[in-house]
């Protein structure tokens, strides 16, 4: 093990927040992905997430709280709707988008008018954001810790291939067990709004909100992971349907191409020389695996990553959400 990433001991974890509350930046597990975690009422710590992820400074950061009570502390309100999904969700994958506190700096909300917070659920989340309570802190600010725009971390080791020693510690909770970011959904205007679906299925949010969340428009504040091009490989990637698949890939190997492929339903032709991850037939066990499967397809001599579509429905909604994103400059 890398002398950057260490098991989660209750010493090893009170070590992590007092890295925090010194101004450092430290890397931890959630229930989704991996976050870049800095003290939230920091400025200067908070900055050094988007240098070390190479983020734009008007893209918001998510603050992570380990008790209900705290958001009193960053949002100046906290509309019923909100108070009933958070009653349901947290801890768990579950974003929340309020009007934000007047002192609730830029860094944090990207200049809007408007603050993501979390309760995450992974046991060592919960751990470090007891210690770093015990210390003085209310809440962190965490990401996900990989490179901006790239596919996320659900390993610590993809954490350091990502980042190196831009950060102090990096704590080890094993993979994550969702694998895929959480629902974020804005309390902002009149409606609730999904802006990125996750964690939490629609379905589930509609059932506690009694009715569906908004599709965003053009007013909708920005969020974590919401640009056109994100969760992204380093090779252009495709997304193909099933009867193209082999199709496709004959077609570039023909063309001298070295491609990888991450099929659903489809089997491995006879002398594929490259590689070919058969994913999950199921839609949490795909997207619990998909990150990590998209890293390991990802080699440099890789002209092209073919992925087989997945169905279109509630189920996969999210999962789509991630492979449109990460095909985006391959798709137009």
């Amino acid at each position: 093990m890398s002398s950057l990433i260490v098991a989660p001991t209750p010493a090893s974890v009170a070590l992590a927040a007092q890295r925090l509350r010194a101004g450092e930046l430290v890397a931890f597990p959630t229930e989704t992905v991996y976050g870049l975690g800095a003290d939230a009422g920091n400025p200067d710590a908070v900055h050094q997430i988007f240098a070390a992820k190479g983020r734009p400074s008007d893209h918001p950061v998510i603050v992570h709280l380990g008790r209900v009570e705290q958001v009193e502390r960053w949002a100046r309100e906290f509309p019923d709707g909100a108070r009933k999904l958070a009653a349901a969700f947290w801890p768990g994958p579950l974003t929340l988008i309020l009007p934000r506190a007047a002192h609730v700096g830029d860094a944090i909300t990207g200049g809007q008018d408007s603050v993501g917070l979390r309760m995450p659920a992974h046991p060592v989340a919960k751990a470090l954001l007891a210690a770093f309570a015990s210390l003085g802190g209310n809440g962190i600010a965490a990401p996900s810790a990989n490179r901006f725009g790239h596919v996320s971390p659900t390993t610590a080791r993809h954490v350091e291939d990502d980042l190196g020693d831009a950060v102090a510690m990096i704590l080890d909770g094993g993979a994550c067990e969702v694998g895929i970011e959480s629902s974020i959904v804005a309390f902002t205007g009149a409606m609730p709004v999904l802006l990125r679906p996750g964690g939490i299925g629609v379905g589930e949010l509609a059932r506690v909100l009694g009715r569906a969340p908004a599709a965003p428009g053009a007013d909708a504040p920005r969020a974590s992971g919401t640009l056109a091009s994100h969760y992204a490989p380093r090779a252009p990637a495709q997304l193909v349907v099933a009867r193209e698949l082999l199709r496709e890939v004959a077609r570039r190997e023909t063309q001298g191409e070295r491609v990888a492929v991450l099929a659903r339903t489809v089997a491995r032709p006879a002398g594929f020389a490259g590689t070919w991850i058969e994913a999950p037939a199921d839609a949490p066990r795909y997207a619990h695996d998909l990150y990590a499967n998209l890293r390991a397809l990802d080699a440099p001599d890789i002209a092209a990553m073919l992925i087989e579509d997945v169905p279109d429905d509630a189920a996969w909604l999210a999962v789509r959400d991630r492979l449109a994103r990460a095909a985006h400059y391959r798709d137009g």
